[in-house]
């Protein structure tokens, strides 16, 4: 039977080819702490990729790659904007809070994800005219692809990176399923970044194909001065870092890593298409990336459970639920889902 888990695309494995350049890396001897001839190749593969010179920090986690990339944005009497549905807000248990040093997070509302830009002039005027006695504005962070899996093309990041300069904020990427919102769009990876004014990016690799392999990109290569450091003292420099590093080259070699957020971005929208058709159900949120958001009636989910499907409820909306498509997802599990959704429709 094909696989029923659509609950997250951390379900998936590792991709063969990241595998096997992990077994390559893990033969012989090579520098620790990421003072080996693989790191080094995967820095000016991520440069190359980016069209500009960055610094580039690996770690194991998505929660470590944002916390530390924070800490490095926003001090402990300053505060981060973002989405109130985002990723460091609702599923990293405060891990920015604690490597900061205590910012605090500030949410903001904002259709399908995304922060609305009067919302957050308002959060400004808030936050700002009592003076020392409020925090600090210091950073606005970004997911793309977004917690409900839509997309920031580069006109709406040129307009979120303009409120930041305007407002002496940086601007920070949670970048988890980039390689997804990039492969939806037909443009390079520095127009869906820096060019844009993203100062940083953390850049996932574990959702989409790797084991545990996530990059801290700064483009503003100033504000890595004592990154180093952060990460060391938060426990997260690998000793054996070459075997982080051969999860990236791999990923990134021959376009690897957008081949594979193609693939689970088209049965997303498959996905998507054949739901939409089922007696019952309702999807109000566009599909872009990898995740789809249906309405299910209650004993429609109910059901499917029951017969082994994997998926989270979605409190946006009663009944919404997330299905999340993967590198490694096949079609027939698609359309078995898609069948069944249909036979408890009936």
């Amino acid at each position: 039977m094909s696989s029923r888990a659509f609950a997250s695309d951390n379900q998936a494995g590792v991709h063969p080819t990241v595998m096997n350049r992990m077994a390559l890396a893990a033969e012989g001897f090579a520098s620790a702490y990421g003072n080996d001839a693989l790191t080094r190749q995967v820095e000016a593969q991520l440069s190359e990729r980016f069209e500009t010179d960055c610094s580039v920090f690996l770690v194991g986690t998505g929660t470590a790659a944002n916390a530390l990339a924070l800490s490095a944005l926003c001090p402990p009497h300053g505060a981060v904007l973002c989405h109130r549905e985002a990723h460091i807000v609702n599923d990293e248990c405060t891990a920015p809070e604690f490597f900061t040093g205590g910012a605090r997070q500030v949410s903001v509302p904002g259709e399908w994800g995304k922060p609305d830009l009067a919302g957050l002039e308002y959060r400004m005027e808030q936050l700002t005219f009592r003076g020392v006695h409020s925090v600090k504005p210091s950073v606005l962070s970004l997911s793309n692809a977004t917690e409900m899996g839509t997309i920031y093309g580069p006109g709406e990041l040129a307009r979120y990176g303009s409120f930041c300069r305007r407002h002496g904020l940086a601007l920070h990427v949670d970048g988890a399923r980039f390689a997804n919102a990039l492969a939806s769009q037909a443009m390079s990876a520095a127009e869906l970044s820096w060019k844009q004014g993203v100062d940083v990016l953390t850049l996932g690799a574990t959702k989409g194909g790797a084991m545990a392999a996530e990059a801290v990109i700064f483009f503003n290569r100033d504000l890595a001065e004592d990154f180093g450091f952060k990460r060391k003292r938060g426990g997260h420099l690998w000793s054996k870092h070459r075997l982080l590093a051969a999860q990236f080259e791999g990923w990134l070699s021959d376009g690897l890593w957008l081949e594979l957020a193609r693939q689970a971005n088209q049965l997303a929208r498959n996905l998507a298409d054949g739901l939409a058709e089922v007696p019952g159900i309702s999807i109000s949120i566009p599909v872009e990336a990898n995740m789809v958001f249906p309405i299910l009636p209650a004993a429609m989910a109910a059901a499917l459970r029951d017969e082994g499907f994997e998926f989270y409820d979605w409190p946006t909306q009663p009944g919404m639920v997330r299905l999340v498509t993967s590198f490694a997802t096949e079609e027939a599990s698609v359309e078995d889902l898609i069948a069944r959704a249909r036979h408890h429709a009936e």
